[in-house]
């Protein structure tokens, strides 16, 4: 494969594992990421995960504010790159950005485009309930992941899966996958596929996107569960209290109870709950103050008086 000359940009542990692959196979002559973001309780600046990697390896590090800025672009184009590639940098590139390589700008996108376009496909795919998301490689262009598609890989999401499995499975899989597409644009075998076809949004996430409506039948909010254990968590109330809710259950069985009511509460039977017109086990939460524990462990020491409902609000 050629040794492409390129700058990479990208932020979270996500992107890591392509830059390593790059770092392996081309000459990475920059890597742009976020700038430093305060973290913890002490609110210390801290790299992402991107910048902690490059400086271990000896790589430039570039971390402007603004992207855009006439100033940094100069700068980008001055390294005279041959390729840039972004997975996951968290900024928008403009038209003279994408304009310096003569290869273009490559994106490594975790999902199978055209669907899932925007800030959290990974989260939506399994908020959504679907069977199989992936990567995709596009070359990029002005619009919102709407460039034309280079290399894609499936990935299968089970009825349980988690996000954190999800991605985990799809930052591995992002390397692979990247690699392909640089050996095929160095032979001048890379074929450009257009996006057609119907595309869903996947808007970024918030701490309201995991409040949980009982009245959702349980899939639903099974599916709410698994796809924001990374964060930001789904989360319900009872008696004014914010109970955060880390892992679920579907038990097939049907429930006559209000959405929300707590139908069992011990050991023996687990924490069950009225979702829609079925039961919902709750296998793992967090209480106010408490940390992540299993049910079990939790109704040891913290019994529910019952009768109780988990409220919208």
């Amino acid at each position: 494969m050629r040794k492409f000359r390129v700058v990479f940009m990208g932020t979270p542990e996500f992107s890591v594992p392509c830059l390593a692959m790059l770092h392996e196979t081309c000459e990475v002559v920059g890597v742009v990421t976020q700038p430093d973001k305060p973290r913890g309780r002490g609110q210390k600046l801290t790299p992402s995960p991107v910048k902690a990697f490059a400086v271990s390896k000896g790589l430039p590090v570039y971390q402007p504010v603004k992207v855009k800025e006439a100033a940094f672009v100069e700068q980008l184009a001055a390294l005279a790159p041959e390729l840039i590639v972004v997975v996951a940098f968290g900024q928008i590139l403009s038209q003279r950005i994408l304009d310096i390589p003569a290869y273009g700008c490559i994106n490594v996108h975790a999902s199978l485009l055209p669907h899932y376009r925007g800030a959290a496909p990974m989260q939506w795919c399994v908020i959504n309930g679907e069977r199989e998301t992936g990567v995709t490689t596009m070359r990029m262009d002005a619009g919102l992941d709407t460039g034309d598609m280079l290399r894609k890989r499936t990935f299968p999401i089970g009825e349980d899966t988690t996000l954190s499995e999800v991605h985990d499975g799809l930052m591995a899989l992002g390397a692979d996958v990247l690699r392909e597409t640089l050996e095929a644009l160095s032979d001048g075998t890379l074929v450009r596929v257009p996006q057609t076809g119907a595309s869903n949004y996947a808007p970024m996430l918030d701490k309201e996107t995991g409040h949980i409506d009982w009245r959702q039948p349980a899939k639903k909010i099974h599916d709410l569960v698994r796809g924001l254990d990374a964060w930001p968590g789904a989360y319900t109330f009872l008696g004014g209290k914010k109970y955060k809710i880390w892992k679920t259950r579907c038990t097939g069985e049907k429930a006559a109870a209000t959405p929300g009511t707590i139908l069992a509460a011990d050991r023996r039977t687990g924490l069950r709950v009225a979702a829609g017109d079925e039961v919902l086990e709750i296998v793992e939460l967090q209480a106010p103050g408490k940390k992540r524990m299993t049910a079990a462990e939790y109704l040891n020491g913290h019994p529910f008086q019952l009768p109780a409902r988990f409220e919208e609000h």
